[in-house]
C-alpha cells in the first residue's frame, strides 16, 4: 500500500489544505538527490509523480528500493530526529510536494490534533512495515509481499477502511498540484 495512504487516511481535509499551502510543488529533474544518507534534512517529500531510487552506502550505493507515486520520504527523520539512513534520488523527472521541516515542526508543536494524526499515521505505517519485514525474514516463508513490503494481512481493518478516502485525497492533491502554474509533467 502506498505510504501516502497511511498519512492521508489519518489526516483531515484541513490538514491537507495546510500541507498544500506551506509546501512547495517541485519538479525534480532526473538525477537530483532529494535526501543524502547521513546528512540532516529540512524537508518532508511526497512523491506525486515519477520514480525515486533508494540506496545505502553500506551496499556501495546499490539501489535497494524504487519508489513510485504516493511515496513519502524523510518521515523517519521527523519521528526520531536522526539523519536519514539512505540516499533518495530521482530516477526520472518527478513531481513532489516538499514540506519544510520548520513549518512542519511548528505545526506539530502548535496543533495537537494534527500532531496526533500525523504521528499516528507514521506509527501505523512503521508497524505495518515491521510486520512485513518480519514476514519477509522467514516467519511466514513462502508468502509473497507486495512491492512496498506489506501484505493485506498486515493491515488493520481501520487502515483498510481508510484506503478509499486516502486514495480520493491523494487524487485530489495530485490534481490540485498538477494543475498549478508551470506544470511540465503530462497527465
Amino acid at each position: 500500500m502506498k505510504k501516502v495512504f497511511f498519512l492521508l487516511g489519518e489526516l483531515d481535509d484541513d490538514d491537507i489544505d495546510w500541507m498544500i499551502a506551506v509546501g512547495r510543488r517541485e519538479e525534480v529533474v532526473a538525477g537530483t538527490v532529494l535526501i543524502e544518507e547521513g546528512r540532516p534534512i529540512d524537508t518532508l517529500h511526497i512523491l506525486l509523480e515519477g520514480t525515486l531510487a533508494v540506496s545505502v552506502a553500506a551496499l556501495e550505493g546499490k539501489t535497494i528500493a524504487r519508489l513510485t507515486s504516493g511515496a513519502v520520504v524523510g518521515e523517519m527523520s521527523f519521528a526520531d530526529a536522526r539523519p536519514p539512513s539512505a540516499t533518495v534520488q530521482a530516477v526520472e523527472n518527478s513531481l513532489v510536494l516538499s514540506i519544510p521541516r520548520a513549518h512542519l515542526v511548528e505545526k506539530l508543536e502548535k496543533d495537537e490534533g494534527f500532531a496526533s494524526r500525523f504521528y499516528r499515521a507514521i506509527a501505523i505505517f512503521l508497524s505495518t512495515r515491521l510486520r512485513g519485514t518480519v514476514r519477509y525474514l522467514g516467519y511466514a516463508k513462502g508468502e509473497l509481499l507486495k512491492e512496498d513490503g506489506t501484505s493485506a494481512e498486515d493491515l488493520s481493518p481501520e487502515v483498510i477502511d481508510n484506503v478509499p478516502l486516502a486514495q480520493a485525497r491523494f487524487d485530489w492533491l495530485l490534481r490540485r498540484l498538477r494543475n498549478s502554474d508551470h506544470a511540465v509533467l503530462p497527465d
